[in-house]
C-alpha cells in the first residue's frame, strides 16, 4: 500500500491505517486509541479512510466490517489486520512486531489478523 493509495504520506516507522464509516460508533472510539498512539510513538501515522468513499480499497484489501485496522510498515506492508475495536495496549505490542518484521528480510510472510 502507498501514500497515494490511503491519500497521505507513510509514517517513517509505521502507519495506522484504519476503515470506518459514518454512523459506526466503534469507528469514533478506534479514531481516539489510534491517533493517542501515534502521537505517543515516534515515526507512527494514523490515517482514517472512509470505507464508503473507497470502495475500491475496501475490495483491495477485502475489508469487511468497520473499523479495520492495517498496520503497515516503513515500506506500506501489511503486516498486522485487525477488525473491531482495539485495545491501546494491543495496538502498541502490535507496532513493536511491525518493527519487528521490518528488521526481518521476509517482511511479507508476517501477516496477522489480530492487532
Amino acid at each position: 500500500m502507498t501514500g497515494e493509495d490511503i491519500g497521505a504520506e507513510l509514517g517513517e516507522r509505521a502507519t495506522l491505517v484504519q476503515f470506518s464509516t459514518a454512523f459506526c460508533q466503534p469507528c469514533r472510539a478506534t479514531r481516539r486509541i489510534l491517533d493517542e498512539v501515534a502521537a505517543m510513538v515516534p515515526g507512527v501515522r494514523h490515517v482514517e479512510i472512509d470505507a464508503e468513499s473507497r470502495l475500491d480499497l475496501v475490495r483491495r484489501f477485502d475489508i469487511m466490517r468497520t473499523p479495520t485496522v492495517l498496520i503497515l510498515d516503513d515500506s506500506g506492508n501489511i503486516v498486522k489486520r485487525a477488525s473491531g475495536q482495539p485495545r491501546k495496549a494491543d495496538v502498541i505490542a502490535a507496532l513493536g512486531a511491525a518493527a519487528t518484521v521490518d528488521q526481518s528480510s521476509d517482511k511479507s510472510s508476517h501477516q496477522s489478523d489480530t492487532v
